[in-house]
């Protein structure tokens, strides 16, 4: 089948060349005829040499994502041989035993850009992030439904916070809001239809894990704190206090909803407050310190706003830290890279005079995986430093 053509300047063709996905409106020639929001095309150079298939975008920068490269072609299977690859892999990455929540596509790391898949014990949450899968989200639901029968209870489309005028989220099977969770046998309460993004922050599994080695014995401190991940890994491992901080009073509820899924009656304070605020007004009481902000930077031109937000942010959780003490610290902001974030705590720490050691460089888990050809997908940092 043919689809209508994209044509690249001259020289334009390498990044697709080196299996890139995205092509830039900067890079565009022309087109054969007009072409829709999200219609499949094909993507040739400027000597009518195929490059690859997808989908055309006529909002923002990123004009094309690429599904398929060189001759190959667009089939009725794509769907299905996607999904089965992402779902073999998580099998070799996980035990639905103990952890049945987690991301099985990841937009291009699973090489499927523009999708975002979740998956909470049976029930699968769907992210378009582009038309051209928006327009394909049933045939994606299907997809689902045929190959994995005895895995699927609900597929729910929750795309209107990732693209405008798609009207209102929908159940594209089964209606279940709801349910509880496991994460390496830890229970967690997840509502896809009411909870930010899919229900659930996903990508901390792992440093969530590491969280526990450190806590035993410690009073934890886990600010922006959502569902409470790391608090409740924290008490899991035997810490002596956990405080969970939010600004918002329904991130704080749930938290302590979760804990006491867990940990009933346990030495968990939750509380509705300004982080900056309750640090400020908490130094060297705390043994261990989660710095998990939401995105500071959303886009290149709030990259250095965002920089210096970061760098408050790590003083203040630095001077709130108690001798000896371990701070984990994160941004998810994809336009920090790990070098910027890692010299803007480390011009926290110089303000702050602390001696401080690194222990780890930490990203997103592996079932948020990167692809080689789009370093873009790595969008998680973190570090945890030993603060004497």
């Amino acid at each position: 089948m043919s689809y209508p053509k994209v044509i690249l300047k001259a020289g334009k063709e390498k990044s697709i060349q080196r299996r890139h996905p995205w092509v830039f409106s900067g890079a565009v020639y022309g087109v054969t005829q007009e072409i829709n929001d999200g219609e499949m095309i094909d993507v040739v150079d400027s000597n009518n040499n195929h490059l690859g298939t997808g989908y055309f975008s006529d909002k923002g920068s990123i004009v094309v994502r690429i599904l398929m490269f060189a001759k190959e072609t667009f089939s009725e299977t794509f769907w299905k041989e996607k999904l089965e690859s992402a779902w073999e892999l998580r099998l070799k990455l996980l035990d639905l035993e103990v952890t049945n929540a987690f991301r099985l596509i990841h937009g291009e790391g699973d090489g499927i850009p523009g999708l975002i898949i979740d998956y909470y014990d049976k029930n699968w949450v769907l992210q378009a992030h582009s038309s051209g899968i928006y327009y394909q989200i049933e045939k994606i639901a299907e997809a689902i439904k045929t190959n994995f029968p005895e895995h699927c209870t609900t597929v729910y489309c929750k795309s209107s916070g990732t693209l405008p005028n798609t009207g209102k989220d929908f159940f594209l099977f089964g209606d279940t809001t709801d349910t509880v969770a496991k994460e390496n046998n830890i229970l967690f309460a997840v509502n896809w239809v009411e909870g930010q993004k899919t229900g659930f922050f996903l990508d901390q599994r792992d440093n969530r894990k590491l969280l526990g080695e450190y806590a035993k014995g410690k009073k934890v401190l886990n600010t922006f704190c959502y569902t409470g991940g790391f608090s409740i890994y924290a008490m899991s491992a035997g810490a002596e206090l956990v405080t969970s901080v939010d600004i918002s009073q329904k991130a704080v509820d749930l938290a302590d909803k979760n804990m006491q899924l867990n940990f009933p009656g346990s030495n968990h304070s939750p509380v509705a407050s300004d982080v900056f605020e309750f640090m400020k007004e908490h130094t060297q009481q705390y043994d261990v310190i989660v710095l998990d902000p939401p995105a500071f930077a959303k886009s290149i031109k709030s990259k250095h706003t965002a920089t210096q937000a970061y760098k408050r942010l790590n003083i203040a959780g630095l001077k709130a830290l108690a001798p000896k003490g371990i701070l984990f610290t994160f941004s998810c902001s994809q336009v920090i890279d790990d070098v910027l974030f890692y010299n803007t705590v480390a011009a926290a720490a110089i303000e702050t005079g602390r001696n401080i050691r690194v222990l780890h460089k930490l990203s997103q888990g592996p079932d948020h995986p990167t692809n080689i050809y789009h370093p873009e997908g790595h969008y998680l940092k973190g570090l945890v430093l030993y603060v004497e």
